[in-house]
């Protein structure tokens, strides 16, 4: 049992503000069975509000329709800027961890509030409106978050979309979201590469008749692709005032939609709203990773993914700390580059993703061991389950043994971390590899096949959600019945997470990965189909099959089996090209890591593909395939084999 008189939430005031819970059990028990209660009293003290709200929640799981704070209003940008630059104008908000390493730039909560001003009054001028939808396409760098919050500032739903994605890609989401502006810059900068982003916004952007303006920032200042639709967006903020009413918005106003990958291949615009969304992100922030006042905090993530949004924007800011905005990779110039930045500008907390961590290891200690670590205290890993052996290296080697090691799960979906070994009592144990605990207000269950939840411990099963937060999705943009099918029709009145876990003897729970066909390929999730339609325009292609595999490094791999239509032939040209249009159609992250040229699929004699007997072959574990005896040709099963062997045997 928790000692009464232990600081034992991670958040000392905790103890005051729930003066009858003395444990984090109590705390926990509590926020279950009186939610709102829980939820209403954070909200009230945790947010500026410009009208208190009536009622804390109306939520049905069975419909998908969840209203938090109802009544309420407040400006999202007015709690992560306004409240902080009235205390300290000069404090760091934003340290921009440039490409090259020592060019770090700082950006203090009153520069960031002209600079936020400006940008939403250049929005304004040209014609974005409440409710309207902004893509922003840009590198990690201060402009990005400022333009964010500028979208906040005004009422105006920003998209972003991560720096990375093709043409297609970008446009895809551009036209599903209406977008009316987008927000890129010249050039990005990456391990010493530049990327073409205007180039991208142009050619996308051809296909968008949504969109009035292509504001564009200067990263390097290289000339590039032009564009009648441009506005020069360093200039035009000069020409801007440095102040901008907020806008007072409604608890349920839409902040932003993010696009995450589907099974069905068709990206889904996951929306979240104000109130409910920022307090989550704070309070979580908070919570999990004991971030406190004057620190530093540094989550490396890419701001055009949701760990980006949670917690290198909106939690941090909400908090008042320092963020990072890392713009490089962990192994440019050297693969020293994270430690040497942590050393140098005295991070606190470090979030980073599993597959980056399995990367560095293959580098060797010599990397870790050359910095001083020693201001690190929280050490956060995010994206897809963390195997035992990446979770010792990092509590060893980089932790030195005196940080704590948080696995968090959480999703898109859920706008931030709801289960992590922390927060709990000091000293609570933590076991390598999985996330533990749930957090305040989140209520996991496990479904077994048939649909019943598993009460007792020691069971495996479907991941679900019972009871509703501040911080879940609201829909899916334009298109709530998907909402419905997604997430609350596999099980009724419960949130499916799309994955499986272990809830151990103890009652800890741990992540075993994905249940749908939806690939975790270095903490991005990636639907099959995408690849598969991909693959699909290539006029080679008859038929392709696309399945993930354990890869060293990414977690998990992509494995395509590909057939060729008669009359042409494999040979390395056609793999390039496969790939190149993997590249052109989504990004470089979705590349097939193996392609295998096929002469079948492994179908029932409904014409079904047996998805398992592909993994299974992909993962080299063909001792034990199960019944394929309804398969309508069992034969081709012994071909893939054979094929699987020649290019294990060839490297590949």
């Amino acid at each position: 049992m928790d000692s009464p008189t232990a600081s034992v939430f991670s958040l000392p005031e905790l103890r005051d503000i729930f003066p009858g819970c003395t444990s984090y059990e109590e705390l926990y028990n509590f926020s279950i069975n009186e939610t709102d209660v829980f939820w209403g009293t954070l909200a009230r003290l945790r947010l500026r509000w410009s009208r208190n709200f009536e009622r804390v929640s109306d939520c049905d799981m069975e419909t998908g329709l969840f209203r938090w704070f109802i009544g309420g209003q407040l400006n999202v940008s007015v709690n992560c800027v306004d409240r902080h630059k009235e205390k300290d104008a000069n404090k760091v908000a934003l340290i921009w961890e440039k490409d090259e390493p020592g060019q770090e730039e700082r950006v203090t909560y009153g520069e960031l509030y002209t600079m936020m001003n400006q940008i939403a009054n250049v929005l304004k001028s040209h014609g974005v409106l409440k409710g309207d939808r902004v893509a922003i396409y840009m590198p990690a760098c201060p402009l990005a978050v400022a333009s964010m919050l500028a979208c906040a500032r005004i009422g105006a739903v920003h998209s972003v979309v991560f720096a990375g994605f093709s043409a297609e890609a970008l446009a895809s989401r551009i036209i599903d979201a209406e977008a009316k502006v987008v927000i890129t810059a010249d050039q990005g900068v990456r391990g010493g590469k530049l990327i073409e982003l205007k180039k991208t916004v142009v050619t996308a952007v051809a296909n968008c008749p949504s969109v009035t303006a292509i504001l564009v920032a200067k990263r390097t200042g290289n000339p590039v692709v032009s564009s009648q639709l441009d506005v020069d967006l360093d200039e035009a903020m000069i020409k801007e005032s440095g102040e901008c009413e907020p806008a007072v918005l409604d608890s349920e106003d839409l902040l932003f939609m993010l696009y995450t990958s589907g099974s069905t291949g068709n990206p889904k615009g996951v929306a979240h709203s104000q109130a409910g969304y920022l307090l989550y992100a704070s309070l979580t922030h908070k919570l999990v990773f004991d971030c406190n006042e004057g620190d530093i905090f540094g989550c490396v993530a890419d701001i055009g993914w949701i760990t980006g949004h949670s917690y290198v924007v909106y939690g941090p800011l909400a908090n008042g700390v320092t963020t990072l905005l890392f713009e490089s990779t962990p192994t440019y110039p050297d693969p020293g580059r994270y430690w040497e930045t942590v050393q140098r500008l005295k991070v606190n907390q470090f979030y980073t993703a599993p597959t980056a961590i399995r990367l560095l290891i293959k580098h060797g200690d010599e990397h870790v061991e050359k910095y001083d670590l020693s201001s690190l205290r929280t050490l956060g890993s995010v994206g897809e389950p963390i195997n035992v052996e990446a979770w010792d290296w990092y509590n060893k080697v980089v932790g030195k043994e005196k940080c704590v090691v948080v696995d968090t799960w959480w999703q898109t979906e859920t706008g931030g971390i709801c289960i992590s070994p922390r927060p709990s009592a000091p000293g609570s144990e933590i076991r390598p590899g999985m996330p533990m605990r749930p957090m305040y207000g989140i209520s996991p269950a496990i479904l077994s096949e048939k649909g019943e939840e598993l009460h007792n411990n020691d069971v495996t099963g479907a991941l679900c959600l019972k009871k509703p937060w501040p911080g879940m999705a609201r829909t899916i943009y334009g298109a709530h019945g998907r909402f419905l099918e997604t997430y609350y029709r596999p099980f009724r009145g419960l949130y499916f997470t799309g994955d499986g876990a272990i809830r151990h003897s103890d009652g800890y729970y741990q992540i075993t990965g994905r249940m749908d066909d939806v690939i975790n390929v270095s903490g991005h999730r990636l639907g099959t189909a995408e690849v598969e339609n991909a693959l699909g325009q290539h006029p080679s292609v008859a038929e392709s099959a696309v399945v993930g595999y354990p890869h060293d490094i990414k977690g998990e791999g992509i494995y395509a089996y590909v057939i060729l239509k008669d009359g042409f032939v494999a040979d390395t040209k056609t793999e390039s090209e496969l790939k190149g249009i993997v590249r052109q159609k989504i990004a470089a992250y979705a590349l097939p890591d193996v392609i295998q040229i096929c002469t079948g699929l492994p179908k029932t004699r409904s014409g079904k593909i047996m998805r398992r007997i592909l993994r299974k072959v992909a993962a080299d574990q063909t001792e034990d395939l199960g019944d394929i005896s309804t398969l309508a040709d069992p034969s081709v099963v012994e071909d893939l084999i054979a094929h699987h062997r020649t290019l294990i045997a060839q490297g590949k």
